[in-house]
């Protein structure tokens, strides 16, 4: 890139009308939902008895009855083509970590000339996509191309907009011809109904009949960034791999915080209605907005909803937030770690619980209650503890890897914050009883009054992974480009688990109140003893935690390869095959694509560095270096001194350079044609050093690419 194209395209960012569509047109309570085949949409459409058996699938997890598909499909059908769609397409998650869709128009000829629309019940529950293209980790052949989407009726169907159309999205499941599943839903679903089974049975045990289902939630909380298109396409590092792999930080970037909460840039913010607007159309509550830590980065949050739907919206929120950024010129990064020095991007994922409608992650009100909360405490420190190399390992990822362990992220190393409240408690618990600190009766679990909680029974730490925050738990590792599904398949399986081995120890006594309180009481130590370890408080950034979780036995898995490894494992095939939530086939499927998907990523970079160094780093270099010597040389024709000794000294330092960098190239080179990754790694962050001290010593109107200073402050 040129010196006038580079200034160009910072002048066409600047001198930018804003956008003349943005606004909310109509009320929100006319536009919320209108594009999602929501429970009110099948009302209008279905027959009573059809709703009523479907509304049953959808709210209390029956089997789907085979001879209403064809009723349902003509009412999706009938209502989609209402909103302008002609064709639908089967939505769904493979292990990309993205969504996939293949459109088929709803038009069939009719033998006289004319077209039809159509869409059958069997088009509705089932399609057929070419499995043999997606990652599958070797449970599909490349000649073995069947592969299958199932409607998932628990997640609506919705509409997708574009300004010549729209297109019926299905959400659906995605397995092979064999059954396994080649999805990321098929396991959150299963580890759904595992929890539901586990929970139901646990709280039996305490006298407790659910009706319906056990009910997982998620609040997910999404970071991003926002970039000019001009610059961003002036980045061939952005463009292809979504972070930066050169750039030195400015002078000012996020020290003084004022980018944090503080008003949003009038650009930005037409931006972020838009958002808003389309996915309250989609049914999606996105809730909160503001401003993040580092310049032009940000948040969208949205409320609880039960866990399948959040999973799905969350996707539906990304690929929102870039179709709307590109109409407004920005383009949207949902990288971990775009920017080096400043702070990266995350999805904080707030987890909970429900039976009845009453959230199990509430202290509650009486006795009864508190014992089932501090049950369900236990059982979750003691699922973490026992599987926390899993739980590292389903935030494993290329980009993760610059993220955690910085001092925005919390470190690798999963600990649990519970508040000095509830660790107070826990501890009088394993002592056998005690005082509470707010009430004079001996802890007994199950019996005495237990002491009453505040709203807010905890501080808030950001530093911990997991962490306690009043009524769920918040997992902050998750990266901000990753599906939340896998945590929370993970998620729901430990915690079914641990919930599995205290109801079969308390059934042995359930007829017995005296027995079975004692037993409790027995159970909840044992657990607090053995697995208290995973509970800290503390600063998880400091030097000092890391030391103290090596002494107290916690793994600390800092990048990926070694956090995939625990998914390779006996105990992980066991947890996740016990509750048939993933084959031992279909976990080690994962573990190949996510370790391959890693190696691809780092090999991209790899030879994105090297290419960059080579053909627009070096030359403007050493160009930069010629012109210094032309000066030397016209210094010294004409018998002048001054200067000479500084522009000698700043010559020699650029050639030193330019020699470190063709010697690190040619490393990088060679194992890049070795697929060694640890070197790849290692000599990308030696030129991406060589080549910022460059940054800061070339001429600026020659440098080729957009600066740091640019990307992050000219929206």
């Amino acid at each position: 890139m040129s010196k006038n194209q580079r200034a160009a395209a910072i002048i066409n960012v600047v001198s930018k009308k804003l956008s003349e569509q943005s606004g909310y047109g109509r009320f929100v309570s006319e536009i919320y939902g209108e594009d999602v085949f929501s429970l009110r949409a099948m009302k209008d459409y279905l027959p009573k008895p059809i709703y009523q058996s479907l509304l049953a699938t959808i709210r209390r997890g029956e089997s789907l009855k085979h001879d209403i598909a064809d009723e349902v499909a003509n009412a999706m059908k009938r209502w989609a083509i209402s909103k302008g769609a002609t064709h639908y397409t089967h939505w769904f998650q493979p292990l990309t970590g993205t969504t996939a869709e293949k459109h088929d128009s709803f038009i069939v000829p009719d033998n006289e000339g004319g077209v039809i629309m159509d869409f059958s019940g069997e088009t509705l529950t089932r399609g057929e996509p070419d499995a043999s293209s997606f990652p599958s980790g070797g449970i599909r052949a490349t000649f073995e191309a069947r592969g299958y989407t199932a409607w998932d009726p628990t997640s609506p169907a919705f509409i997708k907009r574009t300004d010549k159309g729209s297109i019926l999205c299905i959400p659906t499941a995605f397995y092979s011809y064999t059954g396994e599943a080649l999805d990321k839903k098929i396991p959150l679903l299963r580890s759904m109904q595992a929890i539901d089974e586990q929970t139901k049975r646990l709280l039996a045990c305490f006298g407790e009949q659910v009706d319906g289902r056990i009910i997982t939630t998620l609040g997910a909380e999404q970071e991003y960034f926002l970039v000019d298109k001009e610059l961003y396409y002036a980045r061939p590092d952005l463009l292809h791999c979504g972070r930066t792999l050169f750039g030195t930080l400015p002078a000012k970037h996020q020290q003084l915080e004022d980018h944090y909460f503080g008003a949003i840039k009038t650009r930005v913010l037409n931006f972020m209605i838009d958002v808003d607007r389309e996915l309250w159309r989609l049914g999606i509550p996105a809730k909160t907005r503001h401003n993040e830590v580092a310049p032009s980065q940000f948040e969208i949050a949205s409320q609880f909803e039960e866990l399948n739907l959040a999973v799905d919206h969350n996707m539906q929120i990304m690929e929102t937030l870039k179709d709307t950024a590109n109409k407004h010129g920005f383009v949207c990064l949902l990288h971990e770690k775009p920017f080096l020095g400043v702070n990266g991007s995350g999805k904080h994922n707030n987890w909970s619980i429900a039976a009845n409608g009453i959230n199990l992650l509430n202290p509650g009100k009486n006795p009864h209650e508190n014992a089932i909360f501090m049950t369900v405490l236990c059982a979750i420190i003691k699922a973490i503890d026992t599987h926390a190399d899993i739980l590292r390992a389903t935030v494993a990822k290329a980009g993760n890897d610059h993220r955690l362990g910085a001092n925005e992220a919390p470190p690798a190393i999963i600990s649990i914050f519970l508040g000095d409240q509830l660790t107070e408690l826990i501890n009088q618990i394993e002592n056998g009883g005690g005082k509470s600190a707010k009430a004079s009766e001996v802890i007994k679990i199950g019996v005495d009054t237990f002491p009453p909680l505040p709203k807010d029974a905890t501080d808030r730490n950001r530093t911990s992974p997991f962490a306690f925050t009043g009524n769920k738990f918040e997992f902050r590792a998750v990266g901000s480009s990753q599906n939340c599904a896998n945590p929370n398949t993970a998620l729901n399986t430990m915690v079914a688990e641990a919930f599995d081995e205290i109801a079969t120890e308390l059934e042995k006594d359930k007829g017995d109140k005296k027995k079975f309180n004692a037993s409790l009481q027995v159970i909840l130590k044992g657990i607090i003893k053995k697995h208290k370890r995973i509970i800290f408080n503390g600063d998880n950034y400091t030097k000092e935690w890391q030391k103290e979780a090596e002494r107290r036995g916690l793994p600390n898995l800092k990048n990926t390869p070694e956090a995939l490894d625990a998914m390779a494992t006996h105990k992980a095939e066991e947890l996740f095959s016990k509750y048939k939530v993933l084959s031992k086939v279909e976990l080690h499927s994962r573990y190949e694509v996510f370790k391959e998907e890693y190696g691809k990523n780092i090999l991209i970079e790899g030879n994105l560095v090297y290419d960059i160094a080579k053909v627009m780093i070096q030359p403007c270099v050493i160009k930069y270096q010629n012109m210094l010597l032309d000066n030397l040389v016209k210094q010294k024709a004409a018998g002048v001194e001054a200067g000479v000794e500084t522009i000698t000294k700043k010559v020699n330092e650029i050639g030193a350079l330019i020699n470190r960098l063709e010697d690190d190239l040619t490393v990088l080179k060679t194992n890049i044609l070795k697929s060694n990754l640890a070197k790849i790694i290692e000599y990308m962050f030696k030129l991406r050093t060589s080549v910022d001290l460059l940054e800061s010593l070339v001429d600026d109107e020659l440098w080729p690419m957009p600066k740091y200073s640019e990307l992050l402050f000219i929206l």
